[in-house]
């Protein structure tokens, strides 16, 4: 269990709607590239009042920095597209390693897995503990920005969904270097536009942004959570 799946939901019953084409979303998406399973469901799917505070970051970002624009790395999730997630990120892990997954020892195992789940939700079919991507409230999120040679990702310091430090929202705060200093602006920056429309952010994940689930409540010290999974 993680802290926040102790908190009640009170399911408010919105509706998961495509999110609009006004926002950038990263195309082919990364997840249906390695093959997880969405079935006929769609990853750029989020609950309607989601969609209307995204459109209200993005406006809020084209008033303080009209040639970024929030582009969505992953949104919607279903259950079993989680459980592969986590599946891989196990494997590519203990490969990073030099290691082999059937030659892990039970010990071995549990290190590595607790190291996955600092940055994955646990696939919980419970309905009291949907993981956040499975609510349609949760979106993972970068920048993009127009220059000359046109639409291009902005390096923010370290790859969405890497299992290492430099993940916290926070690594590059301290640096001293021009570029570390660059990432940690970027980061701060892509964190205010999305708090102004009442988003939180994941405390491990610089790119994981929700409102309304249960991680959102127990950041913002509310006592329910608006939005469950959806199957």
């Amino acid at each position: 269990m993680k802290p926040y799946q102790n908190i009640a939901i009170a399911e408010c019953g919105e509706p998961l709607v495509a999110i609009a084409s006004n926002i950038t979303t990263i195309d082919p998406h990364p997840y249906m590239s390695l093959g997880a399973p969405y079935g006929d469901r769609s990853p750029f799917w989020v609950r309607q009042g989601i969609l209307e505070k995204l459109q209200k970051s993005q406006a809020y970002l084209q008033t303080i920095r009209p040639h970024y624009q929030i582009a969505i790395f992953d949104a919607y999730r279903p259950i079993p597209v989680q459980q592969f997630m986590v599946d891989y990120s196990f494997t590519q892990l203990v490969a990073s390693k030099g290691l082999k997954v059937d030659s892990l020892c039970e010990e071995q195992k549990n290190s590595l897995m607790a190291e996955v789940m600092k940055f994955w939700a646990i696939p919980s079919h419970d309905p009291k503990t949907p993981p956040p991507h499975s609510t349609g409230a949760a979106i993972d999120v970068t920048f993009y920005r127009n220059d000359a040679e046109g639409v291009i990702p902005v390096n923010m310091g370290s790859p969405i969904d890497e299992i290492s430090d430099r993940s916290l929202p926070n690594y590059f705060a301290t640096s001293s270097g021009k570029q570390e200093m660059e990432f940690h602006c970027d980061r701060q920056l892509l964190n205010q536009v999305m708090t102004h429309s009442g988003f939180q952010r994941h405390p491990n994940e610089w790119w994981h942004f929700s409102y309304g689930d249960q991680l959102w409540a127990w950041i913002s010290n509310e006592e329910t959570a608006i939005y469950g999974g959806v199957r």
